[in-house]
């Protein structure tokens, strides 16, 4: 057992400017959606070059009110990848559509995009791409499908914020992008998401879907014609927000210098002597959101990554997984989905590991955790 402290996996930081300002809006007396939101959205939608910005009480209402606005319900098919947080699927349950999954690149773990295009049917109306890791797909062919065959993308970049695609913004461009600000992601609001949206018209729809539908006029009128939900965001959420999202370009360059000083640590003869497989090495779109390891298969038939997941905190180093297939939930089971069906999601969803990485994480602390993983697969 390690005599230093405990490495966690992940550790959200909030400065004391942005305590004090979360004070100062508990002592103004307005809490709930207010000018601190307002601001917020103003400033996301400045870093999104002026596109329409809608902020939220999670990245996952976002997506289900971005496929609402589209029009997206019964009958229709959306396509996604099976390795992501379940709410990337569940947000088609809701709306009434049809999840349909195409298996992942194995080098990238995002969705391939060959197995996208040939899963799309007639009935086939939307895409929801993953960024895992905060990595993007490749954004022109995606966009070059969508065109092709006159689909609607909502971008599920909730690890993505602070990501580019060839000097662009993710969430600068494209079609719905959607945001997560949840306490783990590299900007958060403690809860909270954000949809970048196309037009005025867009932006007003989704300002109904996020309260009961309402629409207010003058002093007292008051009309609801579509059904919405309760999904605002707070100004203390905004405010936290505000004070995370002024340093996310540092933010951002920290994660970079973690992820290199990650790959120098591992070396360039990891992956060949310890069977494990690292990420791309991107340093031009990625924002580092998760540094990821794919273990490899163990022989002795004792569960791989629970095993490897159970020594490495006994050496005081936290880790995470992200994410079991979603199709092999039993939610999706009980829909036809079973093993077999999507290969390269099954192997990385049963054996990929996420090491510690968050914004007061030093070299030493990334030093710690690449030599406890060596130890682990040292002794496999």
């Amino acid at each position: 057992m390690s005599q230093l402290p405990f490495l966690p996996f992940s550790k959200p930081v909030i400065d004391e400017a942005t305590i004090a300002a979360v004070g100062d809006v508990l002592r103004s007396g307005w809490i709930t959606s207010g000018p601190k939101v307002q601001a917020f959205e103003a400033q996301l939608s400045e870093y999104f070059g002026g596109r329409p910005v809608r902020t939220f009480n999670s990245g996952t209402c976002t997506m289900e009110i971005a496929l609402r606005i589209a029009g997206i319900g019964p009958g229709d098919e959306v396509i996604t990848t099976p390795i992501s947080w379940v709410a990337t699927a569940n947000v088609i349950l809701e709306v009434g559509a049809t999840p349909v999954f195409a298996d992942i690149d194995p080098v990238t773990r995002n969705i391939d995009l060959d197995k996208l295009e040939a899963a799309i049917t007639p009935r086939t109306k939307a895409v929801i791409p993953v960024y895992l890791a905060g990595l993007p797909v490749d954004m022109e062919r995606l966009y070059a499908i969508a065109k092709k065959h006159n689909l609607r993308i909502i971008e599920d970049a909730a690890q993505a914020l602070g990501s580019s695609w060839n000097g662009q913004r993710i969430g600068a461009t494209g079609d719905f992008v959607s945001f997560s600000f949840q306490a783990n992601k590299n900007v958060t609001c403690s809860e909270g998401g954000c949809l970048v949206l196309n037009t005025p018209e867009e932006a007003r729809l989704a300002e109904k879907y996020r309260l009961q539908g309402v629409t207010r006029t003058g002093f007292d009128g008051l009309d609801v014609d579509v059904l919405g939900g309760k999904f605002n965001m707070t100004d203390i959420a905004a405010t936290i927000g505000l004070g995370q999202f002024a340093h996310i370009e540092a933010l951002t360059a920290h994660r970079q210098e973690l992820a290199r000083h990650y790959f120098k640590c591992f070396g360039d003869d990891f992956e060949v002597k310890y069977g494990a497989q690292l990420p791309p090495a991107d340093f031009t779109n990625s924002n580092w959101h998760l540094f990821q390891l794919v273990l490899p298969e163990r022989k002795d038939g004792l569960p791989a990554r629970a095993t490897f997941m159970e020594q490495i905190q006994a050496l005081g180093i936290g880790i995470g997984y992200h994410y079991p297939p979603i199709h092999l939930l039993s939610l999706y089971r009980e829909r036809g989905f079973k093993e077999g069906m999507l290969p390269v999601a099954e192997r990385v969803g049963r054996l990929i590991v996420s090491l510690p990485m968050f914004t007061t994480m030093t070299k030493a602390d990334v030093e710690r955790s690449v030599a406890a993983v060596k130890a682990v697969l040292g002794n496999a």
